[in-house]
């Protein structure tokens, strides 16, 4: 018994289709073609601009790639939580290597803090102020660069020229600046993250406010309220929730940045891992990375809760459909 499906006969229209549809998926084929090998031109452009600018050195150091992770693992595996709690090492030969009471921060003078927890809280405390301070600046410029509290067009052009301005450079580049005037330490950090936090948080501020159910505004204005009254009894209650949220997630962002900055002199946990890293002090070096991971994620699951409780769970139902 024959199986063999006959041929379907189109008819003048359905070849026209079918022509379309075949000009179509032909010119789909060669733009993804075009796509692979443009994007395989451009890798291969850029491995040997990385070589050249690298004294040819990057493809003899390419097969060395994994060779960091080995040298990061400890001879003992509990080196690492010894390293981060401050116990005392089997191997202590009188080195920095073994030595882990020598960053002890004393409360009293049997309390004290081990060195690196120390250093996260520092990392920690340089993030929240920059937040705190970003979020009052940002919070009095929001209204100032919002189009509908401001008539004035320069008056908002201004602020928000302004406010890219202030995060229109890195964190990283912010501080090496303050850090070339007052030195190390984790006061030009905080100025640093602060001053990208005002710029960044002003911006999502005023898109917020912009935003707002003017009518409670409208009821001030017509019973005699100034700016400052309409602004903060008839804008500000609908938007805190929002900028909460937003600022809860710069705080974390802020973490992640103290923590790059304090590589470069700013303080906290960043500055000792470089030092870990450059003297090849494995379990230490591991250790505070382990410490940074749960730090940054306590962080994250933290603020997500506190922002859930602010906003309501349903702001993050968006997209996941049901």
């Amino acid at each position: 018994m024959s199986t063999a499906v006959p041929p379907v006969q189109l008819s003048a229209e359905g070849r026209i289709v079918e022509r379309h549809w075949q000009e179509m998926l032909f010119k789909r084929r060669l733009y993804t073609w075009a796509g692979v090998i443009g994007l395989a031109v451009a890798l291969g452009a850029s491995l040997w601009f990385a070589n050249e600018t690298n004294a040819g050195k990057f493809f003899d150091r390419l097969p060395h790639f994994f060779d960091f992770i080995g040298d990061l693992m400890p001879r003992d595996g509990w080196e690492v939580w010894r390293a981060m709690f401050d116990l005392p090492s089997p191997y202590a030969d009188g080195s920095l290597k073994y030595d882990y009471p020598d960053g002890r921060y004393y409360l009293t003078e049997s309390f004290y803090i081990p060195e690196y927890v120390y250093k996260m809280v520092v990392t920690i405390n340089i993030a929240l102020m920059a937040t705190l301070i970003g979020f009052a600046f940002g919070f009095i410029l929001c209204f100032l660069a919002a189009s509908n509290l401001v008539t004035r067009r320069w008056l908002r052009f201004f602020v928000r020229r302004f406010m890219e301005l202030l995060r229109a450079f890195p964190e990283i580049v912010i501080a090496g600046f303050f850090l070339a005037i007052l030195s190390l330490g984790p006061i030009p950090a905080i100025i640093a993250v602060a001053i990208h936090t005002i710029g960044a948080l002003g911006k999502m501020f005023f898109e917020v406010v912009e935003n707002a159910d003017m009518r409670p505004e409208e009821g001030l204005r017509a019973s005699g309220g100034n700016w400052v009254e309409r602004v903060w009894f008839g804008i500000v209650p609908q938007v805190m929730p929002n900028f909460l949220s937003y600022s809860l997630l710069r705080f974390e962002i802020n973490v992640r940045a103290s923590t790059i900055i304090g590589a470069v002199g700013g303080g906290g946990i960043g500055e000792t891992l470089r030092l870990s890293i450059s003297r090849g002090h494995e379990a230490k070096t591991l250790a505070i990375i382990l410490l940074l991971f749960v730090t940054i994620v306590a962080v994250d699951q933290l603020s997500a809760s506190l922002r859930k409780r602010i906003v309501g769970n349903q702001a993050f139902e968006f997209g996941r459909g049901g």
